[in-house]
C-alpha cells in the first residue's frame, strides 16, 4: 500500500455539503487529514416538501440536485468525526470576497493552518448566446431551462467560480509564507467542458479562467514549495443527471459509465499526495476517457 504522507495535514475544501467535494472531504480524512468544509446554499425555488421528495425518490434530475445542493455540512462533519477524523465546517458565500480570509480564521482556529487548498466551489446556470436556445419551449435533455446571456449571469459566474478561486489561493500563500511553511499544496477544480459549452457559456469560461491562473500560480509560487494543479471533471453524476441523460453519456463514454464524486476525489487526493511532488501546473482529464471520446 502506497502512503501518501498525509496524515496531519490540514485540508481546506470549498463547495464540499456534497458531490465531488463532500466525496474529497471523507477521501482526505480516511487519509488522517484534518478536513475544514466550506459550502453555500444558494437560494432556491422549490419548496421544502419539494425538495424532501426528490431526496427521497433518489432519481437525478434538477429537483434532486438542488436538494443536495441544500444538504447542510453538519452529517458530513459527524461522519467524519465518527471514523476518528477531525472536521469542521462554515457556510460562507465565496462571491462575497469578505468572507475568504474569514474562512481561513476558522480553519486556523478549529483545525490549524491549511496546508492543502482544494478549490471546488462553483456556480453554474445555464446561459446561451442563442435565442432560440434560450426560447421557453427549449430545456436542455427536456429538464433545465437554459438563460439569455446577460451582464449579471456573467459578473456573478465569473465572481464566484473565477474571483473566489484567485482569492483563495492568493490568502492561502500570503498565510503560508507568513509562518515560514515549505510544504504546500493547491488543487482545483475546473470542467472538461472549460474549452467551450454551447448553452453554458459563462461556467466553461469562467472555469478555463481558473486553469490559467491556475498555471501563472504554479510558475510563480513553486519556488515556495507549493504545487498547484486542476482536476477537470468529465460527466460525473452528482444528482444532476436525469436516467435518461446518464444512459446516454454512459453509451457514448469509453469505460462505458459516467463517473463518482469518488472518482474524482481519489484523483484530488493523489495531487496532494507525496507521490505527486513532481508535478505542478498540469491538468488531469478525470472522466473516463471522456474528453478523449470528444
Amino acid at each position: 500500500m502506497i502512503d501518501p504522507e498525509l496524515a496531519g495535514r490540514t485540508v481546506l475544501i470549498t463547495g464540499a455539503n456534497h458531490g465531488i467535494g463532500a466525496a474529497t472531504a471523507k477521501a482526505f480524512a480516511t487519509q488522517g487529514t484534518r478536513v475544514f468544509i466550506t459550502y453555500y446554499r444558494e437560494p432556491c425555488s422549490y419548496t421544502k416538501e419539494e425538495l424532501e421528495a426528490a431526496r427521497a425518490s433518489g432519481e437525478g434530475g434538477d429537483k434532486f440536485f438542488r436538494a443536495m445542493q441544500q444538504t447542510p455540512a453538519e452529517p458530513l462533519v459527524k461522519e467524519i468525526e465518527s471514523g476518528g477524523g477531525s472536521a469542521s465546517a462554515q457556510e460562507a458565500d465565496l462571491g462575497d470576497p469578505a468572507n475568504i480570509p474569514l474562512l481561513f480564521d476558522l480553519c486556523e482556529e478549529h483545525l490549524g493552518p491549511v496546508d492543502i487548498l482544494v478549490n471546488n466551489h462553483t456556480m453554474d446556470v445555464l446561459e446561451t448566446f442563442d435565442p432560440e436556445v434560450a426560447s421557453e419551449e427549449y430545456k436542455w435533455f427536456g429538464e433545465y431551462r437554459v438563460e439569455l446571456t446577460n451582464r449579471d449571469l456573467i459578473d456573478a459566474h465569473f465572481a464566484v467560480n473565477t474571483r473566489a478561486t484567485v482569492l483563495m489561493m492568493s490568502e492561502y500563500l500570503g498565510r503560508y509564507l507568513d509562518r515560514g511553511a515549505e510544504w504546500g499544496r493547491i488543487i482545483n477544480i475546473s470542467t472538461d467542458a472549460a474549452h467551450s459549452h454551447p448553452a453554458n457559456i459563462s461556467y466553461a469560461a469562467s472555469k478555463h479562467a481558473i486553469e490559467s491562473y491556475s498555471r501563472s500560480a504554479a510558475a510563480e509560487i513553486g519556488k515556495y514549495g507549493v504545487t498547484v494543479n486542476i482536476v477537470s471533471p468529465g460527466p460525473i453524476q452528482t444528482g444532476y443527471m436525469t436516467p435518461e441523460m446518464e444512459t446516454e453519456l454512459s453509451e457514448n463514454a469509453p469505460l462505458r459509465r459516467v463517473g463518482t464524486p469518488e472518482d474524482v476525489a481519489e484523483v484530488i487526493v493523489f495531487f496532494a499526495s507525496e507521490q505527486a511532488h513532481w508535478l505542478t501546473g498540469q491538468l488531469i482529464y478525470v472522466g473516463g476517457g471522456w474528453r478523449m471520446h470528444q
